[in-house]
């Protein structure tokens, strides 16, 4: 313990964590390292943890483990425990009313909190208004394609466009601000829903106070959009402010097209559903670029220029899964939320990864190349192209890994389908991403578009339905729309725990997305396959019995599933050592 500083006790605890976060190597050594720094550098003595945040480095967690640990101090060394700052500061401040109010004056009422009301025609203000259209009664919500069509008309600035060409904040970005003062709450993959919470629906009716309209709130059965159906609009209540009979209307719009029931469709059946066609020449094809496709930290725009040279504009976006995709965009921004759908933007079949040459070393080394494909191969699309990118590499390094990366190229190939495609260096890789977006434009432009409903998936049907759609009309291509793909895509917004599993087995070397998967049909779950480790026993006879569980269950499978001796025992090491 450091005597030299204002406050060794503190600093001391603030110092065993620094050592154990170096001996674990974690993360927190910076935080730590700051955070002592700063301590032991302050001349002034504080007299409760929580007087730390001051500091640099310092934050309410960190200042919670120390108080816990003050506490502890105190307990076992019959010391008081320092009042906390707030109370203490609580304390002076009665002190000074009382003194106050002896000496005759009358001591300061509190304020109530402001209630929160939206600035008319903000954001804020009219998603309130269109999520109001719903009952209270009604746990469907509307999603953001629906919100935002009966919304817009309700506020001055744009749900699509940002007011500012400089900025990225449209009206939709204050939909954070409702959810984090929690008068809204939102619901359910890949398509989010949304609804107003209690204080939401009383932020509402003081709306509606405020413009001095009469509704139907009261009777909890929403603003406009009474169950179970509306009336037509010749015969509409007349108490209905003009306002309100336009959402009323566009709510009814939208009611038309959009199945009643979400949750239709939540597990992995084959559902039903009329598609939503693109004509012809009712939008356009475009490359999307994955905004981490740089070719140096200080020229970070290369590939966007260098494609503009060529004749495509790329859009650079962060993309869920690939480097590269291409969409059909609408010329109409409108047409797919009038026919159930969201957003303006189709997901074409076709997905490109790059890889460097040292990346794809790096990638095989530690078992991210079979997660990498295993995660396009569940994205669904069905032409992948693998763009392997040379690079100078010292020939002695490189020899070693040689026989590795032919091997895994042939494997993508022939065992995963893809194409492979070998460029010289990053400037080939533009010229070839130009040309397929040429001969992508030219191929989709003149065809129509067949789109799946976004209310009928669920990451559980999605790669089914897929399946099912290619077996039984093999001569119609069918697409989702680019939000539902991001959303299916994601690599941790729709994790379940066979994906996590399935990760988890993955970081084995030799254990492909192919084998994992014969694993879990096999052990369902993490916990039952360590716990057929367990039931194995223990000692050398035992230790026999884990090395060929795996082989004795799956060592029948052929092709890329085979399971070798070998890799049984290798899963055995990480399984079921400690099991």
């Amino acid at each position: 313990m450091d005597e030299d500083c204002a406050n060794p006790q503190l600093l001391g605890w603030v110092k065993e964590w620094l050592d154990l976060a170096k001996e674990r190597n974690s993360k927190g050594i910076t935080t730590y390292k700051r955070a002592y720094d700063a301590l032991k550098a302050c001349p002034l003595t504080f007299q409760h943890p929580f007087e730390l945040q001051q500091l640099k480095g310092f934050g309410p967690k960190l200042c919670e483990r120390l108080e816990e640990n003050l506490k502890k101090h105190c307990q076992e060394n019959g010391l008081p425990m320092p009042e906390h700052p707030r109370i203490r500061k609580q304390r002076a401040q009665e002190a000074e009313e009382g003194v106050s109010t002896q000496g005759g004056d009358k001591p300061k009422k509190k304020r109530p909190p402001k209630a929160y009301v939206p600035t008319l025609r903000s954001g804020p203000y009219a998603l309130i208004i269109a999520l109001a259209t719903l009952s209270e009664d009604d746990s469907t919500g509307l999603t953001k394609a629906e919100l935002i069509e009966i919304a817009q008309p309700h506020c001055d600035a744009s749900f699509s466009a940002p007011s500012d060409p400089t900025k990225f904040y449209t009206a939709w970005s204050s939909m954070k601000t409702l959810l984090q003062k929690e008068m809204v709450y939102e619901r359910g993959r890949p398509l989010r829903r949304y609804a107003l919470t209690d204080e939401g629906w009383e932020v509402a009716k003081r709306i509606q106070i405020a413009n001095g309209m009469q509704t139907n709130a009261s009777k909890s059965s929403g603003i406009a959009r009474n169950a179970p159906a509306l009336p037509p609009p010749a015969e509409r209540t007349p108490s209905l402010s003009p306002d309100f009979a336009i959402i009323s209307e566009a709510q009814r719009l939208v009611r038309d097209t959009v199945a009643d029931d979400p949750q239709a469709a939540d597990d992995g059946s084959i559902p039903e559903f009329s598609p939503v066609r693109l004509a012809p020449g009712s939008f356009t094809v475009h490359l999307l670029l994955d905004v981490r496709e740089v070719r140096a930290k200080t020229d970070r725009d290369y590939m966007q220029e260098e494609l503009a040279k060529q004749g495509v504009k790329a859009i650079m976006r962060s993309l869920e899964a690939g480097d590269a995709q291409w969409i059909a965009k609408c010329n109409d921004p409108t047409l797919l939320a009038r026919h159930g759908a969201e957003g303006d933007e189709v997901v074409l079949d076709w997905i490109m990864e790059r890889k460097r040459l040292d990346d794809l070393i790096g990638s095989i080394k530690d078992g991210r190349f079979h997660e990498q494909k295993f995660r396009l191969k569940r994205c669904g699309a069905t032409r992948v192209v693998y763009i392997i990118e040379e690079i100078a590499m010292d020939s002695a390094s490189y020899s070693r890994y040689e026989e590795a990366v032919e091997s895994a190229i042939a494997s993508t190939q022939v065992v995963n389908g893809y194409f492979v495609k070998r460029t010289a260096k990053m400037d080939d890789t533009i010229k070839y991403l130009a040309r397929m977006t040429k001969m992508l434009k030219s191929k989709y432009e003149r065809k129509a578009l067949h789109i799946i409903p976004t209310k009928v998936l669920t990451a559980q049907n999605y790669m089914p339905l897929l399946t099912h759609l290619r077996e039984t009309e093999p001569e119609v291509s069918y697409y989702i729309t680019y939000s539902a793909f991001a959303s299916l895509a994601s690599k941790s917004e729709t994790m379940t725990l066979k994906d996590v599993y399935l990760k988890m087995l993955m970081t084995t070397r030799r254990v492909t997305g192919e084998r994992a998967l014969e694993i879990q049909r096999r052990w369902k779950t993490p916990y039952e396959f360590v716990d057929a480790y367990r039931r194995c026993g223990s000692g050398e006879a035992g230790k026999k019995r884990k090395a060929d569980m795996v082989f004795a269950e799956l060592g029948h499978l052929v092709g890329k599933k085979k399971f070798s001796r070998n890799l049984s025992q290798s899963i055995a090491e990480i399984w079921g050592d400690n099991a």
